[in-house]
């Protein structure tokens, strides 16, 4: 029963630190709960057990933690589980197509300080950078920025 409770503490150790670094990096709740739990588990062995044995668990708990780390990196078996892939994209990349920075166009929405106005031959979404703007004015393109137009009268 002895060895049972220690092998279930080291093992559950060793599960929460891969945990940490496969599934929950960052975190690292999980890891220092898996380096306490295989600490409690050594402790239970220097309590339990001659100090020999108790040493020969220490060692046997460390290589198999560290072990099973190199093991995982040099392998690649981490990369299983890694995602590799990421979101590049935009939305509206080419909502700016067509629209030069001095361009001339007519607000046709209050612009207080986000509304719409008519530039060239579409109406879009744009920003003030002067505060607000009324329906009708003459507007200008000062900046075209991450998807924004920036407009003054």
């Amino acid at each position: 029963m002895v060895w049972f409770i220690l092998s279930t503490l080291l093992l559950i150790g060793l599960i929460l630190v891969i945990a940490e670094i496969l599934f929950v990096p960052g975190t690292t709740i999980v890891g220092i709960i898996g380096v306490l739990v295989t600490a409690v588990g050594i402790y239970y062995a220097f309590v339990t057990f001659e100090k020999q044995v108790a040493g020969m668990v220490l060692v046997a708990a460390l290589v198999l933690n560290f072990g099973a780390l190199i093991y995982g990196f040099r392998t690649g078996a981490w990369k299983k589980f890694a995602l590799k892939s990421a979101i590049k994209s935009r939305a509206f990349d080419d909502r700016l197509k067509g629209l030069d920075v001095g361009m001339k166009g007519i607000a046709v929405s209050d612009i207080k300080p986000i509304g719409k106005a008519e530039i060239g031959e579409g109406i879009y979404e744009v920003k003030s950078e002067s505060g607000f703007i009324s329906v009708g004015t003459t507007v200008f393109i000062t900046k075209l920025e991450n998807n924004t137009i920036i407009i003054k009268s």
